[in-house]
């Protein structure tokens, strides 16, 4: 007979999660690092009680520990972060009450499945008994007595499940294991839990709470492909890699360096990949696509091979399409996961990336580009690299425009840059400082970069920066965000204080939306709703500015802050900043910059479109320049390979 234990479901759930590895490579490591959560009705006496339980019989250090949140979609922008830290081999699960608090999480869930990075998410729900019904919180729909708010999880989640019948719950578990351990298909996972099934008991079998260990594959390329593929490199007089965050996932960065010093061959990044060769290397031409830089951008344009590397091939990526301009340019595309590996119309290798690039370098033996393709590449990073510096060291021409004590924001980029150490972590979201960063940061270690751009979501810096530290406290942290992004979700410094966790938070302060300024503007509509001012007496918002104190809001929520008002200020900030304890809690540096100076140009392209018709002069202006540059957009349907190759 089979031996079992009498648990609530809360109780098994917690008990199974606490059991759970990942392993790669020979590398083992706990699949969940915590239970991030906020309780209220519905999780406070089920997974709340667990927890509870779990921590009181482990002396207060359990295998599984718990953290308080103040923001529900905080808290998995915290785990998202963790999880991409750790390369997507550890994460953590999140637990809400019923209702806005796990409705709350939905927008993190849909960043967790736009970036493929995994999460658990444990929301909860009215009673499956239906006994009650309708209990506080609880959506009626008049159409169907199943449906709760927790079915908006559904398209955002790689799996979703409602546990009913704690018999339901093993098969779910192992469903949901799955999924965040598939390196092509993780995500969100999302397993809604009714409030009295959370606190029902059941007799389990000792098997679901043995140690399981889940193994990370890397598959290999079938052979015939990688020989398909070489071909298409070798008839290439100008080939360009253009790598994303599978090359970090993967830990492929090595393979990729070995094959560009090997070949000659330059290396654009999307934001993702960047970092994927470190700054100073011969073939790191850095951002390529919208904001991306002149040298990445020059190459791509004439590219006649593109070898995509882990990258999903965004808008940004490929400037809405115009930025590979090369007649007959063709496409290799290396991934994980066939869905992206078949976009442009590209020769498809399905394989994870380090062991793909391994097997194209003997491949390859004797294939180089020629020396003048090479000067090109050095002449052309050169130059860019001279408007870097300009940005870093704004000459007194832009200087002379600033307002007393307002810096611009390329030398605030420049000033971390040069003064955080090499292994920190430079980290944003959304806004103006993403692209200027994508362009700007030079990279000197493979996990020193993350801007989650797949689905730019305000309001990740501050949580995203708890999510990193915990995963590696040997790193400072410098969470850059605008006050935009800022007033969206500072809430997390109060758990970094609770934790004594130190996050270093570079808060620029620009008085409106940076980015969707400088767009509005380019598309026609005058920054229109962009800025902080007051209401004029004629109706519009175009009056003083806003007497908003971000520095003393920050200071109530008890993280140290720093307000600098010069360049030398932000130096001995930064500084400061850095001696301040690891256990010290965050740190806020304060600083105002020109929304009107921007970042050096990327020669480049963004498909928003703009009103067809319009009163408006700016906006007819800005039509006509729009339909030049949809006049370039390609189809990439090109044969992925010569005739013959591959067949």
């Amino acid at each position: 007979m089979t031996a079992s234990v009498r648990l609530t479901v809360a109780q098994a759930i917690i008990r199974f999660l606490a059991v759970q590895w990942t392993e790669r490579d020979g590398e083992r490591q706990r699949l969940f690092a915590g239970v991030f959560g906020i309780f209220g009705h519905g999780n406070v006496a089920g997974i709340g009680q667990a927890l509870l339980q779990q921590e009181i019989a482990a002396g207060g250090h359990p295998d599984l520990p718990y953290v308080v949140a103040r923001n529900e979609q905080a808290m998995v922008h915290a785990s998202v972060a963790y999880a991409r830290q750790r390369d997507r081999l550890q994460t953590w699960a999140c637990t809400a009450s019923v209702g806005p608090g796990s409705t709350n999480m939905v927008t993190g869930a849909a960043l967790a499945t736009i970036n493929r990075i995994p999460v658990l998410l444990l929301p909860s729900g009215p009673f499956a008994t239906r006994v009650s019904a309708p209990v506080l919180q609880e959506l009626e729909a008049p159409y169907a007595g199943d449906i709760t708010v927790n079915d908006v999880f559904r398209p955002v989640s790689r799996y979703f499940d409602r546990i009913m019948r704690p018999e339901q719950l093993p098969s779910a578990l192992l469903a949901g294991m799955r999924v965040l351990t598939d390196p092509v298909n993780t995500g969100a996972v999302t397993l809604a839990l009714p409030q009295d099934v959370q606190a029902e008991a059941f007799d389990w079998p000792t098997e679901l709470f043995a140690e399981r260990t889940w193994h990370i594959a890397r598959p290999a390329a079938e052979a015939a492909r990688i020989t398909a593929a070489a071909e298409v490199i070798r008839s290439a007089r100008r080939p360009m890699f253009v790598v994303g965050g599978g090359v970090h996932y993967s830990g492929a960065e090595h393979a990729l360096q070995a094959l560009c010093e090997v070949t000659g061959i330059p290396v654009g990044e999307s934001q993702a990949g960047k970092g994927s060769l470190p700054h100073g290397h011969p073939q790191e031409m850095g951002a390529v696509g919208s904001t991306g830089t002149t040298a990445a951008n020059g190459l791509a344009r004439d590219a006649d091979v593109v070898i995509g590397v882990g990258t999903r091939y965004s808008d940004f990526t490929t400037a809405s399409r115009t930025a590979f301009q090369a007649p007959g340019v063709r496409f290799v595309n290396i991934n994980i996961a066939g869905f992206d590996a078949g976009k442009q119309a590209g020769l498809s290798v399905v394989a994870d990336a380090r062991k793909a690039l391994e097997a194209l370098l003997p491949e390859l033996a004797g294939y180089a580009v020629d020396g003048e393709y090479r000067d090109e590449q050095t002449r052309l990073w050169a130059q860019w690299d001279a408007q870097v510096e300009q940005a870093y060291h704004p000459p007194a021409a832009v200087t002379e425009q600033l307002a007393e004590g307002i810096l611009t924001q390329g030398s605030v980029i420049g000033c971390v840059n040069e003064l955080s150490d090499p292994r920190d972590v430079v980290l944003c979201a959304a806004g103006s400082m993403p692209g200027d960063l994508h362009k700007l940061w030079r990279v000197r270690d493979r996990k020193a970069y993350h801007v989650e751009y797949g689905y730019s979501c305000m309001g990740y810096e501050v949580p995203a920066a708890l999510g990193i530290r915990l995963a590696d406290r040997s790193r400072d942290v410098f969470a850059m965000v605008g006050d935009g992004g800022y007033l969206m979700m500072p809430t997390e410094l109060v758990t970094a204080v609770q934790e004594r966790v130190k996050v270093i938070v570079v808060l620029v302060q620009n008085h409106g939306f940076h980015s969707i300024g400088s767009l509005s503007e380019s598309l026609g509509s005058q920054r229109f709703g962009t800025r902080y001012r007051y209401r004029t007496d004629d109706g519009r918002l175009d009056g003083e500015r806003l007497p908003i104190d971000l520095a003393a809001n920050a200071r109530s929520l008890g993280a140290q802050v720093i307000e600098v008002h010069s360049r030398a200020e932000l130096e001995s900030a930064i500084a400061e900043a850095k001696r301040a304890p690891s256990d010290g809690g965050p740190v806020v540096i304060h600083v105002e910059t020109d929304p009107l100076i921007d970042a050096p140009d990327s020669d480049s392209w963004w498909d928003v479109p703009v009103s067809a018709v319009s009163e408006l002069d700016s906006t007819r202006t800005a039509y006509t320049t729009y339909t030049q540059h949809k006049a370039a957009q390609r189809a990439y349907l090109e044969p992925p390979a010569p005739k013959g190759v591959g067949e």
